[in-house]
């Protein structure tokens, strides 16, 4: 079990089955926030689908594949984190992130994407982490850039999102330059 203190009102853990229904329901209640930069909000029409989705992260996890956490701040589920991949080869990892709209504005994904990135060089070892952002998701780009991440470049059609494509910036900060 993976289960990380940010600080006294912030923690991550990982995401396990017995979350399904309240990261079903964060993602219900910010559907339409959230559906402007998720491309598979309309795919997760139910906790069946999320319950899915959370036992392949287990299996990715268990083979040290992938890390999916949720954001628990105050007791109650209000995002998730995580390393959408691990690349062990190149010792890197890629941070994926969603917050419900009601938990914006009080630093939580600053605070959480500053805790990944510790928790990718401190306790995995790692030499280079990545951010990948929509161009146009300004308060997501916000962030790395804000924690000290260097922009990098820009990956053209990235990401389809629904009936366009989105070019996405590319974020990394390596091991050297983290505090």
């Amino acid at each position: 079990m993976f289960y990380y203190q940010i600080d006294e009102e912030l923690s991550l853990k990982l995401v396990t089955t017995h979350d399904t229904e309240e990261i079903y329901d964060m993602i219900d209640g910010s559907r339409v926030h959230l559906r402007e930069w998720l491309g598979w909000l309309d795919t997760t029409i139910g906790p069946e689908i999320t319950r899915q989705f959370t036992e392949l992260n287990l299996q990715r996890f268990a083979k040290n594949e992938a890390l999916d956490t949720a954001i628990v701040y105050k007791g109650k589920i209000v995002g998730k984190i995580g390393f959408n991949s691990i690349n062990w080869s190149n010792k890197t990892a890629q941070i994926g992130y969603m917050l419900a709209e009601g938990a914006q504005g009080k630093g939580i994904m600053t605070r959480s994407v500053k805790a990944m990135t510790a928790i990718a060089f401190e306790h995995y070892g790692l030499h280079k982490v990545e951010i990948h952002v929509a161009e146009g998701n300004v308060k997501s780009r916000a962030i790395p850039a804000r924690i000290g991440y260097t922009q990098e470049g820009m990956i053209r059609s990235a990401e389809w999102l629904y009936d366009h494509y989105v070019d996405h910036i590319v974020y990394g900060m390596l091991r050297k330059d983290w505090q």
